[in-house]
């Protein structure tokens, strides 16, 4: 069984109160996502996840969001706020750009890697790059544990691209994400249980280990 974290977004302009597009209460989940982090290098599971990597004339970025589509300018190249947070900063990553890459070429960069593989993005779906899916294909996990930011944009759109895929058995983190609309987030996870995700919480994974049991023994 491999078991893979799947680190969302955790960047300084989501996470940070003073960051350009601050997700309401991210800083409160920063020592869980800190505890995953460890946990993952400590038992050598590997880390993947994304960024937001933007231009100001991405799609995304508007002087006049409307917070659904379009967002104000957060996260642009070369800015102090599109890094990752020191809780999960990536120790060895492997960028991974949304220009399409050779299979056999990013197959050997895959292989050959030892460390985080972290894909950048200029929309909310990760799957807009592609060479995740081909990246997934390569490295074959069973189990994708997800946590992060926005449960209801960025991370949403990471679980509907598992969920659609199907291959996998998957983890929500919930004490380890935030939403920008909670009651979104809550409905959110309610189809994702119902649709067979485990909704756990960071206790479950660093404390009790819960990856590591069967299925059936996971409320």
């Amino acid at each position: 069984m491999k078991i893979i974290f799947w680190d969302v977004d955790t960047q300084y302009d989501f996470m940070m109160s003073d960051g350009k597009l601050y997700v309401p209460g991210a800083e409160e989940i920063i020592p869980n996502l800190e505890k995953l982090t460890r946990y993952a290098r400590d038992k050598g599971i590997p880390i993947l996840g994304s960024v937001d990597y933007h231009n100001p004339d991405d799609p995304e970025i508007s002087d006049q969001p409307d917070f659904k589509e379009t967002f104000p300018p957060h996260c642009l190249k070369g800015e102090p706020g599109q890094e990752k947070i020191d809780a999960t900063r990536p120790q060895n990553p492997l960028w991974i750009d949304s220009d399409p890459l050779d299979p056999d070429r990013l197959k050997q960069m895959i292989e050959a890697h030892q460390g985080e593989i972290i894909f950048r993005k200029q929309r909310f779906d990760v799957f807009t790059n592609p060479n995740v899916e081909p990246v997934l294909n390569i490295v074959r996990p069973d189990v994708i544990v997800v946590y992060g930011v926005a449960l209801d944009v960025c991370d949403m759109y990471a679980m509907e691209g598992f969920l659609r895929i199907g291959k996998y058995r998957l983890y929500l983190v919930e004490d380890a994400t935030r939403p920008i609309y909670p009651e979104r987030g809550q409905e959110l996870i309610k189809n994702w249980k119902e649709r067979g995700v485990h909704i756990v919480q960071t206790r479950d994974v660093v404390e009790k280990e819960i990856l590591f049991q069967s299925p059936e023994t996971v409320a």
